[in-house]
């Protein structure tokens, strides 16, 4: 072997590290957006926290986007000009926008994430690169109304940070929901699975939240459907959702207490979202009427008018004398899904 082969070998070592550290820089220098979209607990809500089982799926009228742009200087978080905003032209401002919008943006959702993902990689002993980065989001998720806005924010927060980081490969789906609703636990939001996992599988989704599944996988087992096997539908929201129920629900520290009502109750809400894994492959839509009005008055039986709040009461009252419905949140706001006359007894 000549003197002169090592050291070709060595510059060809060099210049192919080089060559990996350019195309590393120039993917990290790739400006990303990425979404995700609003969820609409079809069946099941809210048994996601007591063990149960759900189905939900992703609604592509209203979404959350994140952007991350990769920087050289610091890790900056963006606030966004409406929904953190720090500047009023008036009191009367600031206190409609207090009132419309609640005292927090998104700001400390992408923050809370940014340190659970972290963590995660940390404990897990996935390298994250050294690379900064300015994140900034935006949203036309109506506030307040129980689709999900908080959670569409991190989840697409956490995309775009396993795409920055190249991890996507190592955070494996079914963990990423536990990521996100970490994120929001980190900040005191009282939440389930539910909405992640439909946010992150996209589309629609069942899921069972058993104890055999939550004490081996901490994640329940999700299972994506074909969309098609929803029928056409409707959503409604109350324009101004801070105006319904505002008193505080004591079901969740009841189930812990062990109230057999409630127990028994919660899993019947469960095994609605049984039934309906069964009827919509089927297109059973009569079926599907019949468990979505079940889902609710149980509901309504554990959690009460005053939970539920008076326009939501309204609301369901309207859409029961045309056809089934759906409210999905017990306090603050007003949603029904109501399926079209094509598989209901009476036109909306």
């Amino acid at each position: 072997m000549s003197r002169e082969e090592p050291k070709i070998r060595r510059r060809e070592e060099e210049n192919g590290e080089e060559e990996r550290e350019k195309a590393m820089a120039r993917s990290w220098s790739r400006t990303r957006v990425t979404e995700a979209y609003a969820r609409i607990g079809l069946l099941g809500n809210p048994s996601d926290v007591y063990f149960g089982r759900t189905i939900s799926f992703s609604l592509a009228d209203f979404w959350a986007s994140v952007k991350l742009q990769p920087s050289s200087g610091d890790l900056i978080i963006q606030p966004h000009p409406t929904h953190d905003l720090i500047c009023f032209n008036s009191i009367h401002h600031l206190v409609n926008r207090l009132q419309n919008e609640g005292y927090y943006g998104g700001v400390r959702l992408l923050m809370a994430l940014r340190k659970i993902l972290y963590k995660y990689c940390k404990d897990n002993e996935i390298k994250l690169h050294g690379g900064n980065f300015t994140l900034s989001y935006d949203t036309n998720i109506p506030r307040q109304t129980g689709l999900s806005g908080s959670s569409a924010i991190v989840c697409a927060a956490l995309s775009s940070l396993l795409d920055f980081y190249k991890v996507r490969h190592l955070v494996k789906m079914d963990i990423r929901p536990n990521l996100i609703l970490d994120a929001e636990k980190e900040l005191g939001i009282v939440a389930g699975l539910q909405d992640r996992v439909a946010q992150v599988y996209g589309g629609l989704v069942y899921m069972d939240f058993g104890k055999q599944y939550m004490d081996k996988r901490e994640c329940g087992m999700h299972v994506p459907m074909d969309s098609t096997f929803l029928p056409p539908l409707y959503l409604i929201y109350a324009e101004n959702p801070s105006d319904s129920g505002k008193v505080h629900s004591t079901v969740r520290n009841r189930w812990l207490d062990g109230d057999k009502f409630i127990i028994s109750t919660m899993n019947k809400v469960a095994d609605i979202a049984l039934e309906g894994w069964g009827a919509l492959p089927e297109k059973n839509y009569s079926k599907l009427a019949a468990l979505m009005n079940q889902n609710f008055d149980l509901r309504r039986d554990m959690f009460g008018d005053d939970a539920l709040g008076s326009t939501n009461i309204e609301m369901v009252e309207v859409a029961r004398s045309g056809c089934c419905f759906k409210v999905y949140r017990e306090r603050r706001s007003s949603r029904c899904v109501l399926p079209r006359r094509a598989f209901t007894s009476k036109a909306p």
